[in-house]
């Protein structure tokens, strides 16, 4: 396998490029199961390690079930979003890195409201 190549065709995505077409795949893969996207997202990658940080993710109506009290049952809803979402995760990191995605582990924070994404592939990234 190997990385996408640029929108110049110039060679394959590494570095920031990389960090950047990672970002817009997992934004665009959660606001379609989710139905909106993170106020902000960045992510950064370092040997077999990639790590996508969404900022300001949850909906209205999570947010309304934080006020109250019911942050248990929004991180639930989370955790089965992120599990029927991993597989296309993996395939798309899997496509842009040109490795395999041996490990994916999500996890939300409700304050402040951010989640992560984390992947370990099976060989470094150069």
């Amino acid at each position: 396998m190997s990385n996408e190549r640029d929108d110049m065709g110039n060679g394959l995505l590494s570095g920031g490029e990389l960090n950047a077409a990672v970002t817009r795949e997992v934004v665009r893969i959660h606001t379609a199961a989710i139905g909106r996207g993170p106020r902000k997202s960045y992510s950064f990658h370092n040997g077999d390690t990639l790590v996508t940080v969404l900022l300001e993710v949850l909906t209205k109506a999570e947010q309304n079930l934080l006020a109250y009290d019911e942050g248990e049952a929004v991180l639930a809803m989370r955790r089965l979003s992120q599990r029927a979402m991993t597989e296309e995760l993996k395939a798309a990191v899997a496509r842009l890195t040109g490795r395999e995605v041996i490990a994916v582990m999500c996890d939300n924070h409700l304050d402040p409201d951010m989640a992560i994404q984390v992947f370990v592939l099976d060989a470094p990234l150069s």
